[in-house]
């Protein structure tokens, strides 16, 4: 039997709810550029407001002016464990309560393994591994007693195969992937999913000025991505949108690689 006109209205509205993050209220971590600024746009256009964080007030600033009045920032060092905690709870205060944190902050070192020393080794682990874990367990905690939540860790290629040259990224980054899982078969039963979105070789001005200046770097990449093309920032939003809505509700554990074919490429 053919769709009536009003099944066919009522199935696109089910649909469009099911991806809305309408009255939700998302934390974007490193969100005032790059993937983090994308990922903080498509949820502000998703229907979610949005709080951004960031060490630098200016760019945090124009993020919010270019994300329109959805959108606010909260300047913090995400490596300052110790402020963390206190950072969460002035957000909830202020915007109330979490409903979406995004750990999207982190950095990266580009050398030969037997050249990086133990002080940088754990700057790398202590930024993109230890605060992830301290401000995971902050809005947890909250979302665990509330019975529902969203937790996502952006993940790397890094993290599924060997790169030459960023093996304390790699390492915080595989770690990263551990961590999603024991979360989220820990926090299921509490209605909060926790999710991985492994970029690909994603085009942002920082990832171009790299390219640039490692010609063969590039050349393997795009050999090795099966789409032929590098990614845009915006592909992670959407996948980002994605699992924080209701449309993936049933997916916790999983981490999603969004790379052009990267992971399975030869």
């Amino acid at each position: 039997m053919p769709l009536t006109g009003h099944a066919v209205h009522t199935s696109n509205l089910t649909h469009q709810t099911s991806f809305s993050l309408e009255g939700r209220l998302a934390l974007i971590t490193g969100g005032g550029t790059g993937i983090g600024l994308e990922i903080a746009r498509c949820m502000a256009d998703a229907g979610a407001s949005v709080v951004i964080t960031g060490r630098r007030e200016e760019v945090l600033k124009e993020a919010v002016e270019a994300l329109g009045d959805a959108a606010h920032y909260i300047v913090n060092d995400i490596g300052d464990l110790a402020s963390i905690e206190d950072m969460v709870a002035q957000l909830e205060a202020t915007h109330g309560p979490l409903d979406i944190v995004v750990n999207n902050a982190g950095i990266n070192l580009k050398k030969p393994a037997l050249q990086v020393t133990d002080e940088e080794f754990n700057n790398i682990l202590h930024t993109n591994l230890n605060s992830v874990f301290s401000l995971t367990r902050a809005c947890a905690s909250r979302m665990v007693q509330r019975q529902r939540g969203v937790i996502l860790m952006i993940s790397s290629m890094a993290a599924y195969y060997g790169i030459d040259r960023v093996v304390a990224y790699a390492a915080s980054k595989s770690a990263v992937e551990g961590m999603v899982k024991v979360l989220a078969s820990e926090f299921s039963g509490d209605n909060v999913r926790v999710n991985a979105i492994a970029p690909g070789f994603i085009e942002t001005e920082m990832s171009r000025k790299a390219m640039n200046n490692d010609p063969d770097r590039r050349d393997r990449a795009m050999r090795r991505t099966p789409m032929g093309k590098f990614g845009q920032p915006q592909d992670i939003g959407h996948a980002a949108v994605f699992l924080a809505s209701d449309a993936a509700r049933y997916i916790t554990g999983a981490s999603l690689p969004v790379d052009g074919g990267n992971s399975i490429g030869f």
